[in-house]
């Protein structure tokens, strides 16, 4: 019997979380036994996919700016989408997918209409008001954690709530590499600043991140708690998305990696991670047993009640509480620790969880 294929669409410029979060799905559906093949916007560099030898169709995926949208780039959005459900019909009835699954926003939204006109099932992923509004009526609509949704108890029928999927490597990270790739960086930063830091084994480790991308209220938070306290080694991730970014970073005080593809490795060797109120990592984190202190509305504004999803293990705060609740982590530390191993497993159930909505949805 052939293999049913599997068209996976994907909003963003296929780097980022939404690209982590549709790699992951894809392997679980390679794993499963699907083919499946990885749809991205005509514009998008896809360095994820490149990086995992993974070819890509080229379609259009509007974006209307997700829980930030407006009327305008809404309006905007849609003009450019009806030319790219129709490109993406072509696509899918042209290559004989048996089912379309759509990551988030337009992916969701374009991927869900195109796989309505060719007639075939669509399973969508869905965060933002748009893209649930459009998608909540086709196929199966799975409500992830950043979906104002989720945190409801009286949802449509046909809808499913579901964890992020994270990729299985993550429960497979190693301590002591983390801890040789920290040390040979900050030996090549020390070669060129000989007053920079050098990462510290007796002190605990804190990581900073908003994502494989550095918005300035996270450089503005670390450079903040470098200032205010000495205890712990300061690890920071991600690419700033603006150069004027690099003036919070003092190599003295903060240890700056950049974008790293090891992450499962930093996680654990962590201690503690501060992170912003959505995305892949904070999941990942929990799969890892590490508490959070969520940074609240650093990504344009946004504000998903994290806090109220994963009780007890995580805590949340603006900039200026920022110290005082790392500290409160800190000192009961074994029992935030302890919350997380409660969504430990539920996150890792994820990926079987969304085969099996495959599965099903192939045999309506």
């Amino acid at each position: 019997m052939d293999k049913k294929k599997i068209l996976i669409i994907v909003t963003g410029r296929g780097l980022g979380g939404d690209a982590g979060i549709a790699l992951n799905v894809y392997n679980a559906l390679k794993k499963r036994g699907y083919d499946c093949e990885i749809a991205l916007d005509e514009s998008a560099p896809g360095i994820l996919f490149k990086k995992n030898n993974i070819e890509w169709n080229k379609v259009i995926i509007p974006q209307a700016g997700g829980h930030s949208a407006t009327i305008t780039t809404t309006i905007k959005a849609a003009v450019r989408a009806v030319r790219a459900v129709f490109k993406t019909r072509k696509l899918l009835k042209s290559k004989k997918f048996d089912l379309e699954l759509g990551i988030l926003g337009g992916g969701a939204i374009v991927g869900a209409l195109g796989a309505k006109l060719a007639r075939i099932p669509t399973v969508s992923l869905l965060i933002t008001p748009l893209d649930t509004k459009i998608c909540s009526h086709i196929g199966t609509p799975i409500i992830l954690p950043e979906n104002n949704l989720f945190l409801s108890e009286d949802i449509p029928d046909n809808m499913v709530k579901s964890f992020l999927p994270v990729n299985e490597n993550i429960t497979h990270g190693n301590k002591e590499i983390a801890l040789e790739k920290i040390k040979a960086h900050c030996s090549e930063v020390k070669s060129k600043n000989p007053d920079a830091i050098e990462f510290d084994e007796s002190k605990p480790t804190i990581v900073f991140s908003s994502g494989s991308s550095l918005f300035e209220k996270t450089a503005q938070a670390i450079d903040q708690f470098s200032k205010y306290c000495d205890k712990y080694n300061l690890v920071l991730v991600g690419d700033p998305l603006q150069e004027e970014f690099y003036k919070y970073i003092d190599e003295t005080k903060i240890i700056n990696l950049g974008f790293i593809d090891w992450v499962n490795d930093l996680l654990c060797l962590a201690d503690l991670a501060v992170l912003t109120n959505d995305g892949l990592m904070l999941h990942e984190a929990m799969v890892c047993n590490l508490p959070v202190v969520i940074l609240k509305r650093v990504k344009y504004g946004r504000y998903h009640d994290m806090v109220s999803i994963f009780k007890g293990a995580t805590v949340e705060c603006d900039l200026e509480d920022l110290d005082e609740k790392i500290f409160e982590v800190m000192d009961n530390y074994d029992e935030f620790a302890k919350r997380t191993d409660e969504y430990r497993t539920a996150i890792l159930n994820v990926d079987e969880t969304i085969c099996d909505i495959v599965d099903e949805s192939l045999k309506k």
